[in-house]
């Protein structure tokens, strides 16, 4: 159950082509128009307890570096593929991958509305119990609308979570037609289309304290309005050991906190950092916003040295390194 891909394939594009092999992304985030080689760089992944993020389900690649050499990774150069699990583009050009996927499958969405104190009650019960567990909680009425979050009509939206549950379903389960419960194949259930409204900064807690971050989460957003209008985004991943990965050798409570452009929403995000940063030790998503700096860095991820150290031996010049990248890993 393997998969070779270009860099340019789209998350998307694997969809109709592994079905007709029997075959499936074992799981993918609510967007599906990034390529595959940008989704791996930067960590990207969907929801589920025992699902890792895509790059944790790369095998080998391909990657060009800085001199045009060609370097072949694989399971035969450990340190190499653990450390091109989650490289941001900083070991060279990764022209080609190759994935580890899952049979087929068919997915039952159910789309609930849940108190913000029932969602922390049933967390774990829940997380161990679908296949896909995510939840928006929402700290204002309005909420909802900035990401076309459908509530339930009658029921209050401030203090209360729109809840996403996904289980595998058999050939013989038919879709309902009914509204929040579809059934599809599993490529067709995962996207999602938000406006570009908002611009996102999401951080990575252990999963042992999730309940105490939400907490945390909920009554920092509650005193941080009107900036903290936006949905509290709530998922889980597996632990890996992509030595740059968000879930390096521990499982994730993923948080997403979105500011909104044409604000000055800064102050509220380096709140949010220094909450989940300093209180919980969280790791970042690569491919949003941040304020990581390098002491943090190698705090927190365990292997942030070991890669720094094999990035200068592929790019001893720098090439593929920015002035984002450059103060954490020069």
């Amino acid at each position: 159950r393997r998969v070779r891909a270009r860099a340019g394939q789209t998350i998307g594009g694997f969809g109709d082509p592994l079905w007709d092999a029997g075959l499936a992304l074992a799981n993918q985030g609510d967007i599906d128009t990034q390529c595959i080689t940008g989704a791996i760089g930067t960590g990207t992944h969907g929801s589920g307890i025992r699902l890792t993020s895509l790059s944790g389900t790369l095998r080998a690649c391909r990657l060009v570096t800085a001199t045009g050499d060609v370097v072949a990774v694989d399971e035969t150069t450990p340190d190499l593929l653990a450390a091109a699990q989650v490289s941001v583009g900083m070991l060279g050009v990764m022209t080609e991958v190759e994935i580890e996927v899952a049979a087929a499958y068919r997915l039952a969405e159910r789309i609930e509305h849940w108190s913000f104190a029932e969602a922390v009650e049933q967390l774990d019960e829940r997380v161990a119990a679908h296949r896909h567990f995510s939840m928006f909680w929402c700290p204002t009425e309005r909420s909802p609308g900035l990401y076309g979050l459908e509530m339930e009509p009658g029921r209050p939206s401030a203090d209360h979570c729109f809840v996403k549950l996904y289980d595998e379903v058999g050939d013989d389960v038919p879709d309902s037609g009914v509204p929040r419960r579809r059934v599809d194949r599993s490529y067709r259930i995962y996207p999602s289309v938000f406006e570009p409204n908002f611009h996102e900064l999401e951080y990575f807690v252990p999963y042992a304290r999730a309940r105490e971050a939400l907490a945390a989460m909920r009554e920092l957003m509650l005193a941080s309005q009107p900036d903290a209008v936006f949905p509290l985004e709530v998922r889980t991943v597996r632990a890996d050991e992509g030595w740059l990965s968000s879930q390096h050798g521990t499982d994730t409570l993923v948080l997403s906190v979105s500011g909104q452009p044409g604000t000055d929403y800064w102050p509220y995000l380096r709140s949010v950092d220094r909450l989940l940063g300093e209180g919980f030790g969280a790791r970042v998503h690569w491919g949003k916003l941040h304020f990581l700096e390098p002491e943090q860095l190698h705090a927190r991820y365990p292997r942030a040295q070991d890669f720094i150290d094999l990035r200068r031996r592929l790019d001893p010049g720098g090439v593929f390194l920015n002035d984002h990248l450059r103060p954490l890993f020069a």
